[in-house]
């Protein structure tokens, strides 16, 4: 068995080929990032990262504009997948791991959400490739509970488990009540990316930090539930991709916006831990 570790492009504000040296430095596996809409840049894209030898996931975010990840308001599940469907398309070329999408609407009733999952399921078939529904704020995922009615009405749904969501929204760290949602959704799981929320954020400032312990050792008890749901399932290979990221989630001092700490340090340190655990867990020597 194996753990692959991803680096996100969000939040890195350098070139590619600075991201690619940093994965590597690393020990990371590949890249998670959407694919670009320029088809130019988009081949230059895939190329990079072949030739550096790195594996892709790649990313959709259905029905935001370039760079912006909630959804536009009023727009129907259609709409969505159309998004879907035509940035499915263009990952394709670049021959994905697997598709992570942050997708559909947090305002649908549960019935449009569950149809919009449905469809979902129908473009896996059709592409023959997995796309897995990230548990997100502003998406259809953003509650554990609506979570819960979605994969029971839609068995075949494969989840990316971002845990970190569901505390803020929730205002705890849930799943440690909720045994049962954290069971069935450890079954549809397909990726983590471990981010460490806390009940008032989906963020925490630092993860090393030993104010925060708790909200660590609760996501790490999940991702080890979900690790062994992935094992129970016959799975080898296994995906996280860390995911501190900007754009607020960083917390920052007030009027110099001094953060405090650095991403791909804190992405590089939570990946690197996980490894660890992952084989001590299940006795990895190598």
């Amino acid at each position: 068995m194996e753990l692959a570790l991803f680096k996100t492009l969000w939040g890195h504000d350098g070139t590619l080929d600075e991201a690619i040296g940093l994965c590597k430095d690393a020990g990371f596996q590949g890249i998670e990032a959407p694919a670009p809409l320029d088809k130019p840049t988009r081949m230059a894209f895939f190329e990079s990262i072949e030739t550096a030898g790195l594996q892709w996931i790649a990313e959709i975010s259905t029905c935001t504009p370039s760079g912006v990840f909630v959804p536009l308001p009023g727009l129907s599940v259609e709409d969505h997948l159309k998004s879907l469907e035509e940035l499915t398309i263009i990952s394709l070329e670049g021959k994905p791991q697997f598709i992570n999408t942050m997708a559909g609407y947090d305002a649908w009733s549960t019935k449009e959400a569950i149809r919009f999952f449905e469809g979902i399921v129908r473009l896996q078939e059709k592409y023959g490739i997995v796309i897995s529904a990230e548990t997100h704020r502003g998406r259809s995922t953003y509650s554990p509970w609506l979570t819960r009615e979605i994969l029971v009405a839609v068995p075949e749904l494969r989840i990316t488990c971002d845990f970190s969501h569901w505390c803020v929204v929730s205002e705890r760290l849930i799943l440690d009540e909720e045994h049962e949602i954290l069971e069935l959704t450890a079954k549809h799981a397909h990726h983590i990316q471990p981010r460490v929320g806390y009940n008032q954020g989906p963020q925490v400032p630092d993860p090393r930090a030993p104010e925060y312990a708790e909200a660590l050792d609760a996501h790490e008890r999940w991702w080890t539930h979900v690790w062994k749901s992935m094992v129970a399932r016959g799975l080898i290979q296994f995906t996280m991709t860390p995911e501190f990221g900007p754009d607020g989630y960083l917390q920052a001092a007030p009027f110099t916006r001094t953060p405090v700490a650095d991403l791909w340090e804190l992405n590089r340190w939570i990946g690197l831990r996980q490894r660890e655990r992952f084989k001590n867990q299940f006795n990895i020597s190598n």
